[in-house]
């Protein structure tokens, strides 16, 4: 199918059952429930949202096997991936396109956090080698600018021109290089869209003109992050702002005052819970649970917005 890549991409989180399986029925409802919702320009799997560091390379070509023949085609369905090496890359990409996957989201090798891979080349040959050996339209996932994995604008234009580059989820958290790196975009290749990722502080991204959103907080808030999008496309600031102000509350038990981790992703999920959204919160292992004053804070932040159906104090 012929993507567009605008719109509300919720990062899926992936529900589990009580041996720590992939939870197939909850996971189908869920992304079912989430592709009803006009607004949503496709569903991402195996995201940090859907704990991919901690599923295998089959756990991850399964979660999106499940998702695409749950929506059928109605809706791109775009898979992370997380890899460090070429070969493990194609492997991995070459599994979700068999899959089902319209798209990849593709990470920058972790590695790279460590050693960084600073120079253009480098990292246009990884993208090139996932385009050819999978065919698959590519989501560059940018990463803060304080990484070490963060692209230069040299590099970003250079990966706005491959032909496989469809897209850009864009995770700067630096206002001044985001608003230089969406115009770089722009003007390496009009036709690449631009999605921001900063969960934490949506508003503010997204009136810096994006097409749209790839977040893991769409999965828990769907609606919300739809009508926030709608408000600031239709230049309806007093609506955005009120919207936002609604948001805050679950956006500060979930992420405080920083960025999206793996513990916010196991708030989100414990949230999720208590609001009906998933049957069970369970996270993978070495993720814990939020403690129990966590879990108190939360369960006041979903009854406040009016999701609230279950404590999950016990859970």
């Amino acid at each position: 199918m012929t993507a567009a890549y605008k719109g509300i991409f919720p990062a899926l989180q992936c529900p589990f059952d009580d041996k720590l399986a992939i939870d197939e029925p909850e996971l189908r409802r869920f992304a079912s429930w989430l592709a009803s919702h006009k607004g949503i320009g496709g569903l991402v799997t195996n995201g940090h949202t859907g704990e991919v560091f901690a599923l295998t390379g089959k756990q991850r070509a399964e979660v999106t096997r499940i998702v695409a023949d749950e929506v059928k085609g109605k809706i791109p369905v775009v898979s992370g991936l997380c890899c460090e090496g070429i070969a493990e890359a194609v492997e991995h990409a070459q599994m979700a396109r068999d899959a089902g996957a319209t798209g990849l989201l593709v990470m920058p090798p972790h590695g790279w956090l460590r050693f960084g891979m600073k120079q253009p080349d480098n990292v246009v040959d990884y993208f090139k080698a996932i385009g050819e050996g999978s065919g698959l339209d590519q989501v560059v996932h940018i990463y803060p600018a304080w990484t070490r994995s963060s692209y230069n604008f040299e590099t970003l234009a250079a990966l706005a021109k491959l032909p496989w580059v469809k897209c850009m989820k864009v995770g700067t958290r630096d206002m001044n290089k985001y608003a230089r790196d969406l115009r770089t975009i722009k003007e390496a290749d009009p036709s690449v869209t631009v999605l921001t990722c900063h969960d934490e502080y949506l508003l503010a991204s997204m009136v810096q003109g994006v097409d749209g959103a790839l977040v893991g907080f769409a999965s828990m808030i769907p609606q919300m992050i739809i009508d926030l999008y709608a408000a600031v496309q239709a230049g309806d600031l007093k609506t955005a702002q009120a919207l936002q102000a609604r948001i805050n509350p679950l956006k500060d038990v979930v992420y405080g005052g920083g960025e999206p981790t793996g513990d916010a992703h196991a708030r989100m999920k414990y949230a999720m819970y208590m609001a009906g959204i998933l049957k069970s919160p369970r996270v993978q292992p070495p993720t814990l649970p939020p403690d129990a004053a966590t879990l108190k804070a939360i369960e006041d932040a979903v009854r406040g917005a009016g999701m609230f159906k279950r404590s999950a104090m016990a859970a």
